[in-house]
């Protein structure tokens, strides 16, 4: 499988623009620029839509993996916080509510530390990955 995203860009560093398609349109020349990185400009930046992928395929596997231990999650809100200092992706943090029926926190926990460790993003990224996972 090969998924594709474009980045079309024009201008300077400063003050050009850009904008970014997906493969499934979910982005369809979604504006971004040096502000809506660097600022708090109009539009998304390349760090944002690291943070949504790796809180999507972490809260997936976290799925799959309870799955494999016999639970379900009813919810798995995940969030996650990326922090982009000196020029690179300085950290990932996620954050995650966590509701799982009928499991016991020790389980809980080691299914979290599993699918943070083995996530295909968290593999792809060279960064500090932390993690809170709270049952809620």
């Amino acid at each position: 499988m090969k998924r594709n995203a474009t980045a079309v860009w024009q201008g300077s560093g400063k003050e050009g623009s850009g904008h970014l398609t997906t493969q499934s349109k979910t982005l369809d020349k979604t504006q971004y620029s040096f502000s809506s990185r660097f600022e708090e400009g109009t539009g998304t930046n390349p760090e944002e839509l690291v943070a949504a992928a790796h809180a999507g395929c972490f809260a997936m596997k976290l799925s799959l993996v309870l799955n494999a231990a016999g639970f379900t999650a009813t919810e798995l809100n995940t969030r996650c916080d990326v922090e982009f200092k000196d020029g690179g992706i300085a950290s990932s943090h996620l954050t995650l509510k966590a509701k799982v029926p009928n499991i016991s926190k020790e389980q809980f926990a080691t299914c979290a530390e599993d699918a943070k460790a083995n996530c295909p993003i968290s593999k792809l990224l060279n960064t500090n990955i932390s993690l809170d996972a709270e049952l809620v």
